[in-house]
């Protein structure tokens, strides 16, 4: 009898080790490059399920045994392997990392143009994949220096770029309001991504944000060149042709108010500016030949200040 119980419990770990092993061979599917969430390797299989991949509670408990998962992106190298290779790749594969990095005040398009280029990605991708993540056509990204892995598709990139951005916005929103109500926050954005352009350093930011407001209030026209330097115009000369031929509501001496969204992206310094703007009355400035702005209250005023600027 004890022979029999023993003959059987070896027959069941045979069993049970044969099942296991013909499991760890059946073929999966999965992306060449993952991302995966700080976590518990539990919480990494549900993160991967809903993603969409073929992992449920068996791979949830087999992933111990591999070790302790990798967080951030990884680059897994095939889109078709075995589920024991993938669970062992979740545990010891690691990307490959490009650095990219906006800047405060660059356009979307013109990174974009340097995304696709640097990481071999298609630009009409990334800007379909934008277009339908994002609640807006710029200004939603935050300038920061991102560490991305090669072979990153359009869609995983973008989604990584806006996703990690708006919950940065939110955050500021909350920090400064209390709230984050998107369409006001974003209308401070607007306005922070002109200042960003126009000024000379953060010192004049606040004062360049007054002159906008005080324009504002009186129904002024902003008459700013920094907002006709959006999307493929970033780094365009504004000239007196084109501000006769723009017809866009970023042509601000064209039309009164703001843009319809931001010019480009915005640095904590300029949504600073905008949200607490200098008190003065200054309506005018211009470039002064030490590269930073003489501000001016009346147009006789900003009319001298422009002749000084050009003897």
């Amino acid at each position: 009898m004890i022979l029999r119980t023993a003959e059987w419990s070896i027959f069941a770990v045979v069993v049970i080790m044969l099942s296991l092993a013909y499991y760890l061979i059946q073929p999966i599917k999965s992306p060449n490059v993952l991302y995966l969430p700080a976590g518990t390797g539990a919480s990494i299989i549900a993160y991967l399920h809903r993603a969409g991949l073929d992992v449920n509670g068996i791979d949830r408990v087999l992933l111990r045994f591999f070790g302790y998962p990798q967080k951030g992106w990884i680059d897994v190298g095939r889109t078709r392997l075995s589920k024991g290779d993938f669970l062992y790749r979740l545990t010891h594969a690691k990307a490959a990392m490009t650095e990219v990095t906006l800047i405060p005040g660059e356009t979307r398009e013109i990174f974009f143009r340097q995304l696709a280029e640097r990481l071999h990605l298609d630009k009409k991708r990334l800007d379909a994949a934008y277009e339908k993540l994002a609640p807006y056509p710029d200004g939603v990204i935050w300038p920061d220096t991102y560490y991305v892995p090669v072979g990153i598709t359009e869609e995983q990139l973008v989604r990584y770029l806006v996703g990690g951005s708006l919950r940065r916005h939110e955050e500021l929103a909350r920090k400064f309001f209390g709230i984050y109500n998107p369409k006001k926050w974003f209308r401070y954005v607007t306005i922070a991504s002109i200042v960003q352009k126009e000024a000379a350093d953060e010192k004049e930011m606040p004062l360049i944000a007054g002159v906008i407001y005080n324009r504002l209030r009186k129904g002024m026209p902003l008459q700013m060149d920094g907002a006709l330097n959006y999307g493929a115009y970033s780094h365009v000369k504004v000239t007196r042709r084109r501000i006769d031929r723009d017809t866009t509501r970023f042509n601000t001496y064209r039309f009164k108010g703001l843009p319809p969204y931001p010019a480009g992206s915005v640095s904590l310094a300029a949504l600073k500016a905008a949200i607490k703007p200098a008190k003065t009355r200054y309506l005018y400035f211009v470039k002064g030949k030490n590269g930073r702005h003489i501000f001016t209250k009346s147009y006789s005023a900003h009319i001298r200040a422009v002749k000084s600027v050009n003897k």
